[in-house]
């Protein structure tokens, strides 16, 4: 598939005279119409809900935007709950999803009345503990499904090697356990994938899930109100791949919920999903100037970002497709690493790239960094993170987070008592 960006060159370059590159911009009508798109896909079921992955793009003005689109929120810190809550995302509407979890944060969750997702069968005792004795009305828990489920990647590693989620005997006594102890609603959760493309993947994902339902069901007297069926949807990052057909995927969960959901009863059984990638993944770029050329055993392009900006192609391999601003149609007869100025050898947004011939200067875009992006940026070697832009509707660009300053790397520093430190 082709990339398209939704600025001209001469926008662009006319956008980098007020926000000098490295930074982020974000398409909001594009991001809009895919989680509609989202939503009408699985409209066929009683009730669905999308809560967004904050750890993907974690600003609130992506927040603020899903939220009108009607998202909730998955979370998996403190600081996401408190983002997720200043963007007017609350109680139920929010998914607390974490796990080895501190003790003050399912206070949190649980005084804001969102879902807590339980990630062990240990705990339930310490949430119990922790709350005083007492358990939330409400309850989820993630099911890992081990070799049950085949498949997995480098992202998340196979079920029976991921550190996440209950195996099914600990979830049958997990529900066992909780309506003893007075929770009255519950929830299944299983989160088995991390990209996956082939769509089939999250059909029998369900399969599986449906299963476990009604064994819960049979043998502990719960009936489960909601599944999450997680996330994992996967996004087109080569030109070769193709977009996963959600209508396909929702329509044939649908037939599942028909001959599994309800006849024993459990209509209507609420789905939900928590995906981060496909919502705004590929509505994300993050723009970077090329500021040296350097011809040694292979040519270089060194860009004023680096994997600081954006970590996955060093950290997974990760591909994204690169295209040189007003240069998109000339042929690609050059091959290069575009690579940025930490002290790795990782540091590289791409590797033995076929690309047009890019002089100091040009302004290059990587494509579908929307999620897992800015988000995963780091501070080695003192680099500081780029900032993020939206494109309005109505053509305007606005900024939605700085850059950060040397001032902000140094405030959790105290240069005063420096001056007193003896050695």
């Amino acid at each position: 598939m082709s990339r398209t960006f939704p600025l001209s060159a001469e926008q662009l370059s006319d956008l980098i005279k007020t926000y000098p590159t490295p930074f982020y911009i974000y398409d909001e009508k594009a991001i809009r119409d895919n989680m509609r798109y989202f939503k009408t896909a699985f409209s066929i079921f009683p009730e669905f809900r999308e809560y967004f992955a904050v750890k993907a793009l974690p600003n609130p003005y992506i927040l603020k935007v899903l939220k009108s689109e009607g998202c909730g929120a998955d979370c998996s810190s403190l600081p996401e709950l408190i983002l997720s809550e200043k963007s007017g995302i609350s109680g139920k509407r929010v998914m607390f999803t974490s796990n080895d979890t501190p003790a003050e944060e399912f206070v949190y969750a649980a005084e804001h009345g969102h879902i807590i997702n339980l990630d062990d069968f240990s705990h339930i005792d310490f949430l119990q503990n922790t709350l005083g004795g007492r358990l939330p009305e409400t309850l989820c828990f993630r099911y890992n499904p081990g070799p049950l489920k085949e498949g997995g990647n480098a992202i998340i590693g196979k079920p029976e090697e991921a550190k996440y989620g209950l195996t099914r005997e600990q979830i049958l006594e997990a529900y066992m356990v909780c309506k003893k102890n007075g929770v009255k609603h519950f929830g299944l959760h299983t989160m088995v994938a991390s990209n996956e493309l082939n769509p089939d993947f999250f059909v029998d994902t369900a399969k599986i899930v449906f299963e476990l339902v009604l064994d819960v069901q049979k043998h502990c007297g719960v009936n489960i109100e909601f599944v999450d069926l997680g996330g994992g949807v996967g996004i087109p990052y080569r030109p070769e791949q193709k977009k996963v057909d959600l209508e396909y995927v929702a329509k044939k969960i649908r037939a599942l919920y028909d001959s599994l959901i309800v006849p024993a009863g459990l209509d209507p059984l609420a789905i939900y999903f928590e995906c981060g990638r496909p919502i705004t993944g590929p509505y994300g770029w993050l723009v970077t100037t090329a500021i040296h050329h350097k011809h040694i055993y292979r040519d270089y392009i060194g860009c004023d970002a680096s994997m600081a900006d954006l970590m996955r192609p060093g950290m997974y391999g990760a591909y994204h497709e690169i295209t040189v601003s007003g240069k998109e149609h000339e042929p690609c007869t050059r091959v290069y690493d575009i690579t940025g100025s930490l002290c790795e050898n990782c540091d590289k947004f791409a590797v033995q790239r076929s690309l047009p011939e890019i002089a100091d200067g040009d302004v290059l875009i990587v494509h579908d960094a929307g999620a897992h992006g800015r988000a995963m940026g780091f501070n080695y070697n003192g680099k500081l993170r780029c900032g993020e832009l939206l494109l309005r509707p109505s053509g305007d660009v606005v900024q939605i987070r700085r850059k950060e300053t040397i001032d902000d790397y140094f405030a959790t520093l105290d240069f005063a008592g420096l001056d007193t430190f003896e050695t």
